[in-house]
């Protein structure tokens, strides 16, 4: 396999509704990107667009095509990415094994989406048709309620009172907000930098018991990658990124993984193939970007990626080892809880975080220092596709 590097991202801002088509929030992200990889349109082979609700949120479903076309990259292959949260990271994942086995030389990814757009109640309409709609749905597995079942299952299996759990997401929350609300690109910038814990513990419930800043925004944006073979890269930079580790699985329904459950188990396979290509451990990874759309998903994820011992991520929100400074930093762009959620544009979004920490490039508040390895980590559906990525500084 040949060398893969990230020679450009771009972002938009994520926001609430937005009156752009996402072809043309696609358009703005790409367009950073191309000047951050110094490229053309002409240089791009293949466009990768991960989409999820462009069929529901503005009936357009081949919004990767038009993408192609409106960025000018003429008569290239555009494929459409849909694995619920996860597209973004499947786009990316794919266009770097197809570089590394050498059928493409640059390969522009990311995603695009409006669920801001759509409102709060045909969105969560629209986002538990990633659950199972035959038993599950009719008996109101919503998305808050897939976390707050966890969170109830978390709380029973490593015995942690409700009450001391809620007040530990209460800081995943915070920390959170807190690097959120410096991120000029995150939704939540300039607000709930105060964030408290009885602010959280006071907010009206969603869904018990996670309160309503124990949720990710809805959220409108797109973002862009540009991948690259090592040759290109050598040529175009001195300072590459390389995607050194990927990984990707799936589970079935959310009653089927009982045996797991409050673990997410194909995030523990895809981690795994991921940490085992790049040849490294989790205690190598400085920073990551992890699908925190619910707190519980915050202290969830990172005991299944194995940055603390299960039962006890919690305690290192408590005692700021999950923040920068910590053993890792953890989200430290806002995550989806501060930065957003534009579900197809997630993944993309979390590579570009982790491309500007590797670089030093990072808002000077939220630069992790010394950052050499990063990580991203999407979770698309109850558990159904994971995808993991692994990012090294090269210089």
């Amino acid at each position: 396999m040949r060398k893969v590097a990230v020679l450009g991202v771009g972002v938009t801002k994520f926001t609430g509704a937005q009156e752009k088509t996402g072809v043309e929030l696609f358009a703005e992200a790409a367009g950073d990107a191309f000047l951050d990889a110094r490229m053309k349109p002409k240089d791009i082979q293949a466009l990768f667009i991960g989409n999820v609700l462009g069929d529901f949120s503005e009936g357009q479903g081949m919004p990767q095509c038009l993408a192609a076309e409106n960025i000018g990259c003429f008569n290239i292959p555009a494929n459409r990415y849909e694995g619920a949260c996860a597209s973004g990271s499947m786009a990316i994942r794919d266009a770097f094994l197809l570089i590394a086995n050498g059928a493409y030389d640059v390969i522009m990814a990311g995603g695009l989406e409006r669920a801001a757009t759509m409102g709060t109640p045909l969105a969560t309409r629209t986002f538990a048709m990633f659950s199972d709609a035959r038993y599950e749905y009719p008996a109101g597995i919503t998305f808050p309620a897939v976390f707050a079942l966890l969170a109830h299952l978390y709380s029973d299996k490593y015995k942690i009172p409700v009450d001391r759990l809620r007040e530990q997401m209460a800081r995943v929350s915070i920390q959170a907000c807190k690097h959120g609300s410096v991120n000029p690109k995150a939704q939540f910038f300039g607000k709930y930098g105060d964030l408290t814990i009885d602010k959280v513990l006071k907010a009206f419930v969603v869904a018990s018991p996670l309160g309503l800043h124990d949720c990710c925004p809805f959220s409108d944006g797109a973002s862009s990658v540009i991948l690259v073979s090592e040759d290109i890269a050598k040529r175009m930079t001195d300072k590459p990124i390389w995607i050194t580790g990927a990984g990707q699985a799936s589970s079935g329904t959310l009653s089927n993984q009982k045996a797991y459950l409050p673990r997410i188990y194909a995030r523990e396979v895809a981690s795994k193939q991921a940490y085992a290509m790049a040849g490294i451990k989790p205690d190598d990874v400085d920073l990551i970007e992890l699908h925190d759309c619910f707190s519980i998903a915050s202290i969830i994820a990172s005991e299944s990626l194995g940055f603390f011992d299960y039962g006890k991520a919690g305690e290192a929100w408590e005692k700021g080892q999950a923040d920068i400074g910590g053993k890792i930093a953890i989200c430290p762009s806002g995550g989806l809880k501060a930065k957003g959620h534009p579900i197809g544009a997630t993944g993309g979004g979390q590579v570009y975080e982790v491309v500007k920490q590797l670089r030093g490039e990072a808002i000077p508040a939220n630069q992790v220092p010394n950052a050499k390895i990063g990580m991203t980590d999407t979770l698309g559906g109850e558990g159904g596709t994971l995808v993991n990525l692994i990012l090294e500084k090269g210089y």
